[in-house]
């Protein structure tokens, strides 16, 4: 689309483009520097692939109007970005600060020697065009300075605030626009994402899917070809997430976008990526990841990708690396049952007396804990340290299986580049690996369990290390035996676990002569199978049973001096991986954003901005524990945050009491995550929860209709309380990003996410009101990848097809009753439901919707500062501190700008938008039947098209929109939400479900200004009936989705 040549923006509102080579407006890698003296010492080419440099003395040659006249000249300070694939630099774009100019189209310029091939520049002043170009005549190269991204931004600001008079400038704009840039370059408290139009934005959105663990029909509990399929190369992972097919990835996307969700967190295993074998990497399922982020892009998400794992792999109980990874480290995962090395779900509790549906709550989680993992991890992180024999094709474990997880997901990366059109619009970055574990690594003492392993649950059989060891070699131990109650985890006897000689290591003849037949790796003769490799590296005695060094992975081997110090799992093997992974997607994704996700609870370390790039933001996890452990809403809760970083002496001072006690206290342990972020680096980067959630299996799934004759069915106040309490804590002063853990498809109430009976997505397919399912849903006939139930649509409707935008749902992507009558069982896999609303269609077979579909802003003109939302009371307020700096990019251009008098607010200027959730602010008339009736005054519609002025912050008001005429052309977006709106400044607007809010920023050089509005529901709270009916208006409907809604870019 094109755009003009120049908008108005505020001085810190120069936008980088991160789209690819050759593309408007990218900014360069210098990959092949000159061998110029002045240039020379300022590149360095392994540290600083993306460059930038200052220079001081630009010199412009005016060219004549003729021979006649005399060139003219200025120098003038600038910024060079320059680029890749040029014997010399191509110096893509020169910003120009002298006189409010600014380069409006690209042009390359090459270095050669000692001199500039100069080519022609227009630069263009407000209001006028200079007719006459100019051309770059000498740049001072000894004033030429190499820059961070961060120093090039503040410069920019210097740049422009030294040349620029009031709040504006003239800048070259080409292409999409974009930012990327993290934290706010001045004032770097509020760590929010800087993006399009210069507004601070938030991410919020969800994991798609936790069914991504696990193939297609392979669901954790299922004991059927376990195993022999795995030994035979795996399968498959296409499908996850979502069926392409049959239409229902439209469905589930438009609901996730309805929900006012913008990003998605993407988990992909390394099992999917290379199932088969080292180095045989599964192509089609890249091919299928492809067509899955276009459909996102369809939907008008951001994304980023998440290298998943859970306690190593599936086949150690959780998920993650494929299954060849295990025999590579000498294990035999069928006998990890036997040796309680990792409890697997579909042999619990034990192979010959499967009884997966008992597997209690988390107890995956202990696997943490257990033989398998512990040894897997410190193989991965820190072989060539601690297992410095196990040599396998020639090179250590460590770099066996850190190379190839590397490989896979940078073949993933250059697989979705190759696509051209994904990353910066779709895909923006990638989480380091999920919850990286220690293992072994850092254990004081092997005979005692360790204390700092805060990840580690006692529930079940809890063995010692040392007890871990000789249960791997078949030696029969008494361990003890833990449950977790109300009150924490409290030791219940012991249990004596007999492997009767079974060993988890694999026996020597699975290898003649050194060499796997199916894996086709090669051995060294140092490595013996059959025993533990920690007794080959002599930490036990496996005859006597003694560990003989039980500070083995306490200490790093000695050093030259013949000292040795103690291990730092995060500076010494945590952050070499995570560089050398991000080294490698970076290769792929030069301005991927980096999702730094330590170990769970961890601070993070320092990280060498060299790496980072300014392009980072701090993900890091958070669960309400107790809740999730114990699977009931409690009245009591305990600051586990607290506890693991030593906050409290003990456990009783941790404890609070209460319901408001524990909002309050969930709410400081998240600022307290957020504020980890400031260790990284120097970059002051933000912080997002990568997952955050509540199980739907709450006492023993009393909602589902389990117990009580289905008394309790459908109710899920206390899942309502557990997660309004998390999204609370996310809000207030934190203003954090989050991804919502999870997402999937096909849950079921009977075995839950389908992996290791975890129930937390928010959405179920066996919530669908059963009246109006049916069973032909998953199974139905029809081939066609769109369904008919979403393409249909009816004549009066109709609309132009424009993708959906944030925070908006239309009928373009939800069915109305008549069309859903018609052909749909002829093309599509998925019978027709009588949705007969966006209301209905949101919240149909959704969990606990309240709770996480709630306002908050998108797009901020300015720094949110506190938000609030009572779910009981459809009461939302924001608070917004607004400075000089803070004037947005204007959609458009105008001259003669509209303004509001008595506000000068100029409505062209991107506003700070708002998502408004149908679910709590429908307006009756939308929900026909489906509401009980209040006895509230008359309620007030908005209209998506009025614009109403609201006094300035001297006489705050309170206003309800008048409800438009009745004609038919005004009723269809005047009959969708129900708003009652205080604002202490400025003007608003209402379109869809996104609020739009104008304010005028202060002069330069004012004082910052506090600002707020407060959102209720006109009519009160909507209270639906127990049993939703038919609604016979369709209306409203299509202003859910209007066409121009802030997007990421």
């Amino acid at each position: 689309m094109s755009q003009p040549p120049y908008n108005c923006v505020s001085p810190q509102q120069v936008m980088l483009n991160p789209n690819g080579a050759g593309s408007p407006g990218h900014y360069a890698r210098l990959q092949n520097p000159p061998q110029h003296p002045s240039l020379q010492a300022a590149v360095d080419q392994s540290e600083m692939p993306d460059t930038f440099y200052s220079v001081n003395a630009i010199r412009l040659r005016h060219l004549p109007r003729s021979n006649f006249h005399t060139p003219k000249h200025q120098t003038i300070p600038g910024i060079i970005f320059s680029s890749r694939g040029y014997p010399g630099i191509r110096v893509k774009d020169i910003l120009l600060g002298q006189g409010r100019a600014i380069v409006d189209s690209p042009h390359d310029f090459i270095f050669k020697g000692h001199g500039w091939r100069t080519t022609t520049l227009n630069l263009n002043y407000p209001g006028y065009n200079d007719p006459f170009p100019w051309r770059i005549d000498t740049v001072d190269s000894a004033t030429k300075t190499l820059m961070t991204r961060f120093q090039l931004v503040e410069k920019l600001c210097i740049l422009i605030r030294a040349f620029c008079s009031q709040a504006s400038i003239w800048r070259w704009t080409a292409g999409h626009n974009a930012v990327y840039l993290f934290g706010q370059l001045r004032n770097l408290k509020y760590l929010l994402l800087y993006m399009g139009q210069w507004r601070t934005l938030l991410l919020r959105g969800v994991n798609l899917s936790g069914s991504s663990k696990a193939p297609v029909g392979r669901p954790s509990y299922i004991y059927e070809g376990f195993w022999d399929i795995a030994e035979q190369g795996g399968e498959s992972f296409v499908g996850r997430p979502l069926n392409l097919e049959d239409g229902s990835a439209d469905v589930h996307l438009a609901r996730l976008r309805g929900w006012g969700f913008n990003i998605i967190r993407f988990p992909v295993t390394w099992e999917a990526l290379e199932h088969e074998g080292p180095g045989k990497y599964d192509y089609k399922f890249m091919d299928y990841i492809v067509q899955v982020l276009r459909k996102c892009k369809e939907y008008g998400f951001k994304v980023y990708m998440n290298p998943h794992q859970d306690t190593w792999s599936r086949f150690s109980g959780g998920s993650g690396a494929p299954y060849w990874t295990l025999p590579a480290c000498g294990m035999n995962p069928r006998n990890f049952t036997a040796t309680q090395a990792a409890i697997l779900h579909c042999e619990y509790p034990a192979t010959q007396n499967r009884d997966p549906a008992s597997l209690p709550a988390m107890i995956w989680s202990t696997n943490y804990g257990r033989l398998a993992s512990q040894t897997l991890f410190a193989l991965f992180f820190a072989g060539n340290t601690f297992a410095p024999n196990c040599i396998i094709d020639d090179v250590n474990i460590e770099e066996y299986l850190q190379s190839h997880f590397t490989e896979a997901f940078g073949r993933l990366a250059d697989h979705i580049k190759e696509a051209g059109d994904l990353y910066e619009e779709v895909v923006i970055g990638w989480d380091s690996m999920n919850e990286p574990y220690e293992g072994f690594i850092g254990y004081e003492d092997l005979n005692k369990v360790p204390i700092k392993q805060g990840s580690t649950l006692k529930k079940g059989t809890f063995p010692s290390p040392a007890q871990s060891l000789r249960l791997g070699m078949g030696e029969a131990q008494t361990v003890d035996s833990w449950t977790f109650g109300s009150f924490g985890p409290r030791k219940n006897g012991t249990v004596t676990i007999d492997p009767k000689g079974i060993k988890m290591w694999a026996d020597p003849e699975t290898e003649p002569d050194g060499k796997h037949p199916v894996w086709g790796w090669t051995r060294s003769p140092k490595w013996k199978l059959g025993d533990c490799i920690w007794a080959q590296h002599g930490v036990w005695d496996v005859e006597a049973g003694y560990v003989l060094l039980p500070e083995y992975f306490r200490f790093l081997p000695p050093g030259p001096d013949g000292t040795s110090l103690e291990v730092q799992f995060l500076r010494d093997f945590w952050e070499p991986q995570f560089r050398r992974y991000a080294e490698r997607i970076r290769k792929a994704h030069p301005e991927a954003i980096l999702f730094v996700q330590p170990p769970v609870f961890a601070r993070p370390p320092p990280v060498n901005e060299e790496l980072l790039r300014g392009r980072c933001c701090y993900s890091t996890h958070y669960y309400d524990g107790l809740t999730l452990i114990t699977r009931h809403w409690n009245w009591f809760n305990a600051d586990a945050l607290g506890l693991l970083r030593g906050k409290y002496s003990s456990t009783l001072q941790a404890v609070k009491i209460g319901e408001g006690a524990i909002r309050k206290s969930l709410q400081e342990q998240l600022g307290i995550l957020k504020s980890d972020a400031l260790d990284l680096g120097a970059g002051n980067y933000p912080t997002i929860i990568g997952e955050i959630g509540t199980p739907f299996d709450m006492d023993a799934k009393r909602a589902y209709g389990y117990t009580n004759n289905g008394r309790y069915k459908g109710d899920f106040s206390s899942q309502e309380k557990a997660l309004d309490a998390s999204m609370n804590a996310a809000d207030g002063p934190n203003v954090l990003n989050w991804t919502l853990w999870t997402y999937c498809p096909d849950n079921s109430h009977e075995w839950g996410d389908g992996w290791n009976m975890e129930d937390l997505s928010l959405w179920s397919g066996d919530d669908l009101r059963e009246a109006q399912t049916s069973p032909q849903m998953r199974t139905g006939p029809g081939s066609e990848s769109r369904a008919a139930l979403l393409r249909a649509r009816s004549a009066t409707m109709l609309g132009s097809m424009t993708p959906p935008a944030a925070s908006s749902l239309s009928l373009q992507t939800l069915p109305t009753t008549n069309d859903l009558l018609g052909d749909a069982g002829s093309t599509s896999k998925i019978s027709p439901f009588h949705w007969e609303n966006a209301h209905d269609f949101l919240m149909d077979g959704a969990r606990a919707a309240r709770a996480f579909c709630r306002p908050w802003p998108t797009a901020v003109v300015g720094l949110p500062t506190d938000i609030q939302f009572n779910i009981s009371k459809a009461y939302f307020k924001l608070t917004v501190r607004v400075r000089a700096e803070d004037v947005p990019v204007p959609h458009t251009r105008h001259d003669n700008a509209s303004t509001l008098s008595g506000d000068h607010v100029q409505k062209d200027r991107a506003p700070t938008e708002i998502y408004i959730p149908l679910i709590h602010y429908a307006h009756n008339k939308s929900l026909g039947d489906l509401v009980e009736q209040s006895d509230s005054p008359e309620s007030s519609d908005v209209s998506s098209g009025a614009l109403t002025p609201i006094e300035d912050s001297r006489n705050p008001s309170s206003l309800n929109l008048s409800l438009p005429s009745s004609h038919a052309s005004t009723l269809v977006p005047g009959t969708t939400l129900d708003l009652e709106v205080t604002v202490s400044e400025g003007i608003w607007d209402v379109e869809g479900q996104t609020l739009k809010w104008w304010y005028q920023p202060p002069e330069p050089g004012g004082a910052d200004k506090e600002l707020t509005i407060e959102v209720k529901r006109g009519s009160g709270p909507i209270k639906l009936s127990t049993e939703p009916s038919s609604c016979p208006s369709l209306f409203g409907l299509d202003s859910l989705c209007p066409p121009e809604i802030c997007r990421i870019m």
